[in-house]
Formats: structure tokens, sequence, C-alpha cells
């Protein structure tokens, strides 16, 4: 069979018509936002380009497209185009679907839930699809998590995203996943090795490290007091852990929250618990890897977010004693109790 090809003199004619006819010659204006909905066929897409005052002769733009492989490349999608664009750039911009983007801000410590709620709140997507997602066990292949009912709870890395409008969930997941890696240094991975942990380990606790701490200096030394009840075989004993075994946020922790049986209840086991427990940032991450030489296994939060350390259990106990002290109005709901 003979295939029919377009002469260059007609693919010139095109391309002099996508600049005279998509030229200077309407005023710029606001930008024009066109959707593409999920699904539409490529006449769909034109009748909306030509809808919106970006394509004046849509037989003419029609052929220019498809000499550009625009039908099968068409990509769906919310696009803010000036209103003088010419058609290399409309077609360039339905091809790759670089629409509109909004800026997402994660904080750190937020449990994997929090996240999802945060993604269906602020982007539409649906809370339950973000959490299945995070389920996906390629991704956890991919950040080297495996085991039966893991999540990647602590490799949803806290920043502010600048997203596309209309993303899912697994792209969401997957883009913060690379912002994970991204943001892992290669020196780090020499370290793990220094302090005999595993990258998991290292995020499990720079996550119960973000948890803790209100004062950015006291991460090291917050990090310290963790490293070293690690190596004596003591229990971690963190508030973080018991309130993300209850699976939501307490507003205080009372003796009876103790109790949970949980793996990730670290008054009832020693060592780290199962998992991450939230969204650790840079900072904790890297205190996670380099604590302060110093010997504290106590510390206990005074009202100002600020911790008081101890070396031992009876200058542990006055420091208690000192909050105590302070005026009711002034302590935190419940010293960690360690």
């Amino acid at each position: 069979m003979r295939r029919f090809r377009i002469p260059r003199s007609a693919f010139r004619i095109l391309a002099a018509g996508a600049l005279i006819s998509c030229g200077g010659q309407k005023p710029a204006g606001e930008p024009v936002v066109v959707t593409i909905p999920r699904g539409a066929s490529f006449e769909a897409a034109v009748e909306s380009l030509s809808a919106r005052g970006l394509v004046r002769s849509s037989g003419l733009f029609r052929l220019y497209a498809r000499l550009r492989g625009l039908p099968t490349g068409l990509k769906s999608g919310t696009y803010r185009l000036p209103k003088t664009a010419g058609w290399p750039r409309i077609v360039t911009t339905l091809k790759t679907g670089r629409g509109i983007e909004i800026r997402w801000t994660v904080p750190e410590a937020l449990m994997l839930f929090e996240v999802a709620d945060l993604a269906q709140a602020q982007l539409g997507v649906p809370r339950d699809s973000v959490i299945a997602a995070a389920r996906d066990s390629e991704k956890l292949n991919d950040v080297g998590v495996r085991g039966r009912g893991q999540t990647l709870e602590g490799y949803l890395f806290p920043t502010t995203y600048v997203l596309p409008v209309g993303i899912g969930a697994r792209d969401l997941v997957r883009v913060m996943v690379r912002e994970f890696t991204d943001n892992w240094k290669p020196e780090w991975d020499a370290r793990l090795d220094t302090l005999g942990m595993s990258r998991h380990q290292v995020v499990t606790l720079a996550s119960i490290i973000e948890a803790e701490v209100r004062y950015d200096p006291d991460r090291e030394y917050v990090s310290a007091v963790y490293h070293n009840r690690l190596r004596r075989g003591m229990p971690l004993q963190a508030d973080p852990t018991v309130i993300y075994a209850h699976g939501r946020r307490l507003t205080r922790v009372w003796e009876k929250n103790l109790r949970i049986r949980s793996p990730y209840n670290t008054y009832l086991h020693p060592g780290l618990p199962p998992g991450p427990i939230g969204q650790a940032g840079a900072a904790s991450l890297a205190a996670a890897l380099y604590p302060k030489p110093v010997p504290y296994l106590y510390f206990v939060a005074q009202p100002d977010g600020k911790h008081i350390f101890s070396a031992t259990y009876r200058e542990h106990l006055a420091a208690i004693r000192t909050i105590k002290a302070m005026p009711r109005a002034a302590r935190e709901p419940r010293t960690p109790g360690r």
C-alpha cells in the first residue's frame, strides 16, 4: 500500500499559517484558561481551544497539530495560555501536559493519614487513594521498604511543592517520594555504616525526633538521648510513638494511653518501632544521623518548647520538679515520661 505523504511545501504552509493565525494580532490581556477533560477526544480539545479564542482556524490547526503528533499525545488537564500563544506553544503544552500549577505545603511531622487529609482538602485528591498509593509495593521497593503492612510513612517528604492542577494520588505520592530521595545526601549512606543502622531505622528515628522537637537546636540533643538509650537497651519511652499507636492525635497523653498494645508503643517495647511515625524533614534526618556527643539519657519539655536534658535519673526528677513549680498556666499538659 502506498503511504500518503504531505509535501514539505505543505508543511511550510501549515507552519506559516500557525504563525499568522496566532501571531501578535490579538491583544495580550489576561491569560486564557482551557480545560481538556480526562478522556477528551482530539476534536473536543480543538473545539475547546477554538471556543476560548486560542485557535481561529480550526481546520488549519487540526492539520498542523496532526503533523506535530498531537492526537496520540494529547494530555488532559487545565491549562493557562496567553491569548497571543502561537500554535507551536499550544501543541507543545498539550503534549507535555504542563498545565496550571499550584503550591502545596506539607508541614513536618504529619502522619500519613494527615497528609492524605491535606491532599483531599487542598488538592481534591481522594484521601483513600493517597493511602492506597502509599501502600504500592513498587514504590516501597524503590525506597527499600519491605514487609507486610508497610507503607511509605516517613518517605513523603515535607516541603512546599509546585504541582499541576488535577494531579492524581499515584503521581502525588511518586513526587513526594522522589523529593525524599533527592534530599537524602550521598554521604549519609556511609554514615549508616558507621552507626550500624539501616536507612529505614534512621528515618524511623528521625520521625520521632521531628515529633518531639519544637526548638530547632534541641534536635541533635534529643537524637543523642535516643541513641544512648538504644545502645544501652533502654526503652525509648517516646510519647509520639504512643500517639501514633492510637492512630489519631491525642490532646494529652494519659497513663492509660501508655498501656496500648502496639509494636509502636515504645514504653512497652524496647528499641525502635517497626517504622516511621510521620514525615521528617532534612534537619531531623541529619540529627538522627549525627547526634551530639553527650551522655544524656533523659529530657523533659519546658513551657516554651525547649527541653531540659539530664544524664542521670536524679537530675531528670529535679528537672521535672522545676517545671512543676512553674505557674500552672505555663506548663505543658504532660511532660514526657522518660
